[in-house]
């Protein structure tokens, strides 16, 4: 298979899944590419807006989307890390000790409401994030691949939360926000929803094997060296701005690069441009910077600042 057909059937499955998902949420073409830029990726993606603006809605349509294995875990505070990972336990019939998995061992995991999860919890999802697998009582079991973990949390309400720490919001790939609708789109929503629920009647238009295989086609959008030097200095220059206390990671400087490559491939083309670059800035970067105190005093937001960043990088041209 050629490149030029790889790069079509990333097009086809991103066109079949916006379309889906069109279905239940109204108006978020854009908030579903950046999630299909995710997939192809196989990254994880944590929604961040206020409650009842759909998160939760659009996790469940592009998890409904994909024919992979999916779990739903409700976090709360009294939720222990062996609810999420399984346990082992002794069989009276058998005789033996058995092992009951938890809903981590699955593809597609939505994690709702993170932040109401008690830190040793939210530890036992950051390992199978970053490592693709799990630990009990000293055994280490792989999860499936494709593994996504689509989060969801709620930046307003803070009685009864534990904020994710800076090393966990780092394992996320990117964060998105849905906004409100538009006036008429509220309208489309309560016209969709009056005598149906359009999310129960989705059907999956990706199964996982075509999935690690649109993955593996990405990898090879073409990045030249000029984006590669574009993308190292974007990061460093947040290192060093004096809006921001702590910049962004390597893990971030590599999360860039990937997701300037999928969001090439979104567009129909084998090789990077600084505006993919450019637009794939904000929803990856902007979550792994912590800003200065007076910054926060004076309510800056970290996408401002990223917006700085670009301004102030000079973008390669075509020698």
């Amino acid at each position: 298979m050629t490149q030029t057909d790889e790069i079509r059937k990333i097009q086809e499955a991103t066109r079949a899944i916006r379309q889906n998902v069109g279905r239940v949420i109204v108006g978020k073409e854009a908030v579903v590419d950046l999630l299909m830029v995710a997939l192809l990726c196989e990254g994880h993606v944590l929604f961040e807006d206020v409650p009842g603006i759909g998160k939760t809605m659009m996790a469940k349509s592009l998890a409904r989307s994909l024919g992979c294995s999916f779990q739903r875990i409700q976090f709360t505070p009294d939720l222990l890390p062996s609810d999420i990972t399984g346990i082992t336990f002794y069989n009276q019939k058998t005789g033996e000790f058995e092992f009951r998995p938890g809903p981590l061992l699955t593809q597609i995991v939505l994690a709702d409401e993170i932040n109401r999860a008690t830190p040793r919890t939210q530890s036992a999802l950051l390992e199978a994030m970053e490592e693709h697998q799990i630990s009990i009582e000293r055994e280490t079991i792989p999860l499936p691949r494709p593994f996504i973990v689509i989060a969801t949390q709620n930046p307003i309400e803070l009685e009864g939360t534990f904020p994710l720490p800076e090393a966990q919001l780092d394992r996320f790939f990117m964060r998105l926000r849905l906004e409100y609708p538009s006036h008429a789109e509220e309208r489309l929503i309560l016209q969709r929803f009056r005598d149906a629920q359009p999310l129960q009647e989705l059907t999956p238009v990706l199964d996982s094997k075509q999935l690690l295989e649109l993955q593996q086609a990405m990898r090879r959008v073409r990045v030249e060296s000029g984006i590669e030097n574009y993308i190292v200095e974007i990061v460093r220059a947040t290192r060093a701005h004096n809006s921001i206390e702590l910049g962004v990671s390597p893990r971030g400087t590599l999360a860039l690069y990937r997701a300037s490559q999928a969001f090439a491939s979104l567009k129909g083309r084998s090789f990077v441009l600084p505006d993919d670059v450019k637009q794939m800035a904000r929803p990856i970067l902007a979550h792994r910077l912590i800003a200065t105190n007076q910054s926060r005093m004076h309510g800056r937001a970290m996408e401002q600042i990223i917006d700085e960043v670009l301004r102030s990088i000079a973008v390669p041209v075509e020698s």
